[in-house]
């Protein structure tokens, strides 16, 4: 309750007030609105919490600003934003069970173990975080794995990537799940003997998640309170919240009325039916001085690789006769964008395999004729493409909406996933970017942490944090240091039509920028990999200042 009490109240008080600033003695970079890149020295903000002027060394400073902040020399760049992540679900995570962190089953089991003698109130443990491919399990888990550490109470474990989920025995009788159970359309049910193994994937989540206690308006607003938080120590001022529900938005609201908002966050439905809900027959307009707006809708059309979800071409190489699961029919994913378009609001796809990716370009090529304005299709992830389909996303202007740290994340078992052939149109980051597409980079957090400096030391780098492999896995498709600042500013911006507003420094944008500890233009990766804010500013507030002597991790 400490905790919270104090994250609240650093939410809602920042230095200084809405008043002419100057931050001046800055090693200052910012990009401009046709993403060259421009240095200054000194950074004035209006009384609105917008850049008045950028200052070259030259350039004669204010004489009486009201408040005035001396930079040390110390580097100023745009605050980062997110371009795909799931704000609530970094705050349960920082609440409940993670086994982010678990480097094997019995890790994992220790933990949950732990977990639940310390909170023996929980009628269930839930949590998130686990990883076979990470543990080296070579297997998914099972429920018995799981009875194991808490056989009496029900535990439900979400995979790491959010695509497959993790039950015990107890967890599966109150849901009641029988050898008879049927997967829903899109899901799986992991067998062992004829009956239910206890993993659940995709669409058959539903089967256990029906059954869980739902969490109550104080759990959320706490969780939205720490997701803060922690973005703020790590330099993230705005996120596209990717699946936003009715609860999620109304938490946001809660927040906004009490001037608890500080992360400007960019909304899109979890589904149509939330679009419709939270929104109704329009996007929202910007609310709480540009801190939120639902722009448009997720749409998921396969699942992950890890859990073999995702929609490949060909069958899986480490498991011939998959090729994952399409969660959408042709007809289903073409009336659910026609519905989002004529209203106007913008349509993410969520498209991890080769298959998925292609039937998301076939449906936007077959649309876009017939839907006038400006629709800035976003396809989510795109991790694997046929090469032969990266022309597409430049011919129907589609933003490859990508997670640059997945790539070192990822590396071993897209390998076993995928076989050599098909990783040419993998994590394909600079044949995107040279055919002409927009890249807007993020995190997907919490499926990997919301740090942005780490993925913006593997765009540059195509390397993990040893290193590894030496001069980069598949280096042909590494992006400049500009590409990737970009990345996580100006396109991430434009990616959510956010971008008269916010995304670069230039004048009349909102004031949103860090202090950091090195220039992201001269560092290594490895340094890049290991910076950390040193403050963090919205809209003309300080909203962080890094204490002597922390860390900012996870």
């Amino acid at each position: 309750m400490k905790r919270l009490l104090l994250t609240a109240l650093a939410l809602s008080v920042a230095v200084p007030a809405h008043a002419d600033t100057l931050v001046d003695n800055v090693n200052g970079i910012t990009l401009d609105k046709d993403g060259q890149l421009v240095r200054f020295t000194g950074l004035v903000i209006d009384t609105q919490g917008k850049v008045k002027q950028l200052l070259d060394r030259k350039d004669k400073r204010p004489e009486r600003p009201d408040f005035k902040e001396d930079g040390k020399g110390r580097t100023l760049i745009p605050g980062l934003i997110d371009a795909h992540g799931h704000v609530m679900g970094l705050g349960f995570q920082l609440m409940l069970l993670d086994l982010s962190e678990t480097n094997s089953l019995a890790e994992a089991q220790a933990a949950i173990r732990k977990y639940a003698a310390d909170n023996p109130e929980m009628p269930w443990i839930i949590g998130s975080g686990w990883n076979q491919e990470k543990w080296g399990l070579g297997r998914f888990p099972t429920a018995a794995d799981l009875d194991a550490a808490v056989p009496g109470r029900p535990v439900w474990l979400e995979r790491v990537d959010g695509h497959a989920g993790w039950a015990n025995t107890a967890a599966m009788t109150s849901a009641k799940i029988t050898a008879a159970s049927k997967a829903p359309e899109g899901g799986r049910i992991e067998m062992a003997g004829g009956k239910p193994s206890g993993v659940f994937v995709d669409a058959a989540m539903s089967l256990v998640e029906g059954a869980k206690p739902r969490p109550l308006a104080r759990d959320l607003d706490r969780a939205l309170y720490l997701a803060q938080q922690k973005l703020l120590e790590q330099g993230i001022t705005a996120i596209a919240d990717m699946g936003t529900s009715i609860a999620d938005w109304q938490a946001y609201r809660r927040a906004g009325d009490k001037k608890q908002l500080a992360v400007r966050i960019l909304s899109y439905g979890g589904d149509i039916d939330n679009m419709t809900l939270i929104a109704g027959p329009e996007p929202t307009p910007w609310l709480y001085d540009d801190r939120l707006r639902m722009v448009g809708v997720k749409l998921y059309l396969d699942g992950a690789l890890g859990s073999r979800g995702a929609w490949l071409k060909a069958p899986y190489a480490d498991a011939p006769g998959q090729k994952g699961l399409p969660l959408l029919t042709p007809a289903q994913l073409r009336n659910k964008m026609v519905r989002a378009s004529m209203d106007k609001f913008q349509v993410a796809i969520h498209a991890i395999g080769d298959a998925a990716n292609a039937e998301a370009l076939a449906a936007i090529a077959d649309l876009t004729a017939d839907l006038p304005g400006e629709r800035r299709w976003r396809i989510e992830h795109a991790q694997v493409i046929d090469p032969a389909d990266i022309p597409k996303f430049a011919e129907l202007k589609v933003i490859a909406s990508m997670q640059p740290i997945h790539q070192p994340s990822d590396r071993v078992m897209a390998e076993a996933r995928l076989g050599p052939q098909r990783l040419k149109g993998a994590y394909a980051w600079r044949s995107l970017e040279n055919a002409g597409v927009r890249l807007a980079f993020g995190s997907d957090v919490p499926v990997e942490s919301a740090n942005p400096f780490p993925g913006i030391a593997a765009a540059i780098s195509r390397t993990d944090a040893a290193g590894q492999p030496f001069g980069g896995w598949h280096p042909e498709e590494i992006v400049t240091r500009e590409t990737a600042l970009d990345g996580f500013t100006r396109t991430a911006a434009f990616a959510g039509f956010a971008e008269d507003r916010i995304g670069t420094l230039m004048p009349g944008m909102r004031a949103d920028f860090l202090i950091v500890d090195a220039d992201p233009m001269l560092a290594s990766p490895d340094e890049i990999r290991r910076m950390t804010p040193l403050e963090t500013w919205i809209g003309g507030y300080r909203y962080y200042k890094k204490k002597e002597g922390a860390t900012v991790g996870r």
